[in-house]
């Protein structure tokens, strides 16, 4: 299993960048990656995460807070 994750803007296009290219070994270091990163990617236009297991979505998320 290898989990990443993917930027979107809010039409669903996707946003190539900084973390787009990291893989993790489990869903608890990419979920712990993205706790300390939402921040920066935010700043660099990404408005949503879409997080994978291999190629399946497990869950998207808003990058914006409340």
């Amino acid at each position: 299993m290898v989990w990443t994750w993917r930027f979107e803007k809010e039409d669903g296009s996707v946003v190539a960048g900084a973390g787009a290219d990291e893989e993790f070994s489990s869903q608890g270091d990419a979920e712990s990656w993205i706790g300390e990163s939402w921040k920066d990617l935010l700043e660099g236009g990404a408005d949503r995460a879409v997080l994978r297991d291999d190629d399946q979505v497990v869950y998207s998320m808003s990058l914006h807070e409340g």
